[in-house]
């Protein structure tokens, strides 16, 4: 994954932040447990609804290396 990389997805509110850090993990063909989403300066807990985590149309996502190491 290079930085600048993006992809564009379509999410339910019902959907979890998990289901788009695998999703985003295996186009980019990474190891989705190393990684964790920002929403501006908040991370993004996996079990989150889209719904919980305030995300709206068009908002941008970072998906990050998880600062507490992960897998």
């Amino acid at each position: 994954m290079a930085n600048g990389s993006t992809i564009r997805m379509e999410v339910e509110y019902d959907d979890r932040v998990g289901e788009i850090i695998s999703s985003a993990a295996e186009y980019w063909k990474k190891d989705a447990g190393a990684f964790v989403l920002k929403r501006g300066r908040a991370l993004l807990t996996s079990t989150m609804t889209i719904r919980d985590a305030g995300i709206v149309t068009d908002d941008i996502l970072e998906m990050i290396p998880d600062p507490e190491g992960g897998a």
